[in-house]
């Protein structure tokens, strides 16, 4: 019998890889399958970790093996697939489809990948501000304000902030920093977790200060939508940008715990 397989096509891997930074959103919608398994577990083969579905190594879309050198990482992997009912929920497994894009699309374009990340950080959602109202400002400058000096002190990156839409030119010592820092960042998994974080909210700083440690992805969250939570407090919380923001937000959680585990073992 043929090895298994978890659902939905790694991202970009069908395309080249031309998309890597959408790694694992362009994963959102696929079509639910019915569950096949019985017992889903993390097992250890050859020095990596593997998703084993009744005794079988899982494969992804991409026919490579569902794996990794982190036996954490893939225990949480595991527990997406022990929780699924008669019905396999792809929207209920942002890990697997990380891991999928990770190791079928962003391996093969890491140095792409880290390119796209450096362009979010030449736009970066931290150094755009509103000119009005005054409290939206005030509450931006609290929120965005300590991450630019994180990445001041820690990465040496400073960068310029504007008031408007108007696009500032970083200074290139700031954006050469960044890439050093992303540049540290060998292992595909990891690589592809920062990818999702900064697309997900607009910031390669915050991306890397939940990478680091600086930020909980609670708080980086926050930061990330101050504007959004501004404007529900004024005109109330449309439904839809709200379950939108949620499943989103699950994403760029799943992409967190990448580092949280890291951090943990």
């Amino acid at each position: 019998m043929s090895e298994p397989s978890p659902p939905a096509p790694p991202a970009g891997a069908g395309e080249g890889g031309k998309n890597p930074m959408r790694a694992a959103q362009a994963n959102m919608r696929p079509q639910a399958l019915r569950r096949f398994y019985k017992a889903a577990e993390a097992r250890q083969e050859d020095g990596r970790f593997v998703l084993s579905l009744d005794g079988r190594r899982a494969r992804t879309p991409g026919r490579n093996a569902l794996a990794h050198a982190s036996g954490a990482l893939m225990a949480r992997v595991a527990e997406e697939w022990a929780r699924q009912r008669e019905t396999i929920d792809p929207a209920d497994m942002p890990l697997t489809r990380l891991m999928n894009s990770a190791i079928d699309g962003v391996a093969h374009t890491m140095a792409e990948t880290r390119a796209d990340i450096l362009r979010y950080a030449g736009a970066d959602l931290l150094c755009y501000r509103p000119e009005a109202p005054d409290a939206l400002v005030a509450r931006q400058a609290h929120g965005h304000d300590p991450v630019l000096r994180w990445a001041a002190e820690t990465l040496g990156a400073r960068f310029h902030v504007t008031s408007g839409i108007v696009h500032v030119a970083q200074p290139p010592e700031a954006l050469a920093a960044i890439g050093a820092a992303l540049d540290a960042y060998d292992d595909p998994t990891a690589l592809a977790a920062l990818s999702v974080m900064t697309t997900l909210t607009g910031s390669a700083l915050i991306a890397l200060a939940v990478a680091r440690g600086f930020l909980r992805p609670e708080a980086a969250w926050r930061v990330a939508h101050i504007d959004e939570h501004f404007q529900a407090e004024r005109w109330g919380v449309d439904a839809e940008a709200a379950a939108r923001r949620e499943a989103r937000w699950r994403e760029f959680e799943a992409a967190a715990s990448v580092f949280a585990i890291g951090r943990a073992v």
